[in-house]
């Protein structure tokens, strides 16, 4: 009988920015026993139209300089598998473009690490699923559809990355696709973008997810010509993996977490509010 891992429990966060919400998650985990979190409900607000997507800067360093000590990729190469921000940013708001330098380009970032990279990336998914309209591009479609007609169904905003044809096979281990499907949901507010997760490493790949989803987000919500206004992300199982809970290495890290919330509360605390803005009962 297979041994199963220590579950936490249920988590749900809400943050206003991504590096927040990741520290959040893990905190919890830190702070209790066990390594997993089942499931984790990951919300985050807080996305300014025309700006960075909101991070806490702390936290940010501390984690990538850990993740190259321990030889594990940075966010930005995770959330690159997701949305490439850099293509994005090269194709100067032509969303064709984009996806022709993808498409190009597709090949060399499959050899780069053609092990964990063989079974495709979560964008090529996306973008180049294999079959469907638009030659596979799911984004185009979606983009193409809400761009044409008013009142479409809201539930053709979605973009499948796991496959039965291809992924389900009896591997011990797959590094891919642990994104089962991403949904845009346009509202009169801004664009909601909704990630599903199987299972989730949190130390490795979280924060690179969380990232690479924001961007997809902010791009999907530029091209709807509307507002980015919340990124949700529903994990089965997030793990606490390849680090142990007591790793010295870890505590850096650990006290950027920790510190931004007393931070925040400081703020909280020494906030005055004007007596016009209180309701004063008799």
């Amino acid at each position: 009988m297979t041994k199963l891992p220590h579950s936490i429990g249920p988590l749900l966060v809400d943050e206003p920015d991504i590096s927040r919400a990741w520290a959040k998650a893990v905190l919890h985990v830190i702070e209790h026993a066990g390594s997993e979190v089942s499931p984790l409900i990951l919300s985050v607000h807080g996305f300014d139209e025309g700006k960075k997507i909101p991070e806490t800067e702390p936290i940010r360093l501390a984690l990538d300089r850990l993740l190259s000590r321990k030889g594990i990729r940075s966010v930005d190469d995770v959330a690159f598998t997701i949305f490439p921000q850099r293509l994005w940013q090269l194709a100067q708001g032509d969303r064709k473009a984009l996806f022709q330098y993808y498409k190009d380009a597709f090949p060399r970032y499959q050899a780069m690490n053609a092990r964990d990279n063989r079974r495709g990336l979560y964008f090529e998914r996306m973008t180049g699923y294999g079959r469907g309209p638009c030659d596979g591009n799911q984004l185009e479609w979606i983009l193409s559809q809400f761009e044409a007609r008013e009142g479409v169904r809201r539930s053709m905003f979605q973009a499948s990355v796991f496959d039965p044809e291809r992924d389900h096979v009896a591997d011990a281990q797959l590094q891919f696709p642990c994104l089962q499907h991403v949904s845009f949901e346009p509202t009169k507010q801004g664009l909601v973008v909704n990630a599903f997760y199987a299972t989730q490493q949190l130390f490795v790949k979280a924060y690179g997810n969380y990232l690479g989803i924001a961007q997809l987000g902010a791009f999907m919500a530029h091209e709807m010509k509307t507002k980015f206004l919340r990124m949700n992300v529903v994990v089965g199982v997030a793990k606490f993996e390849r680090i142990s809970k007591s790793d010295a290495e870890l505590q850096p890290l650990i006290d950027a977490c920790r510190g931004s919330f007393a931070t925040q509360s400081h703020e909280t605390a020494n906030t005055v509010v004007p007596t016009s803005d209180l309701e004063i009962e008799a």
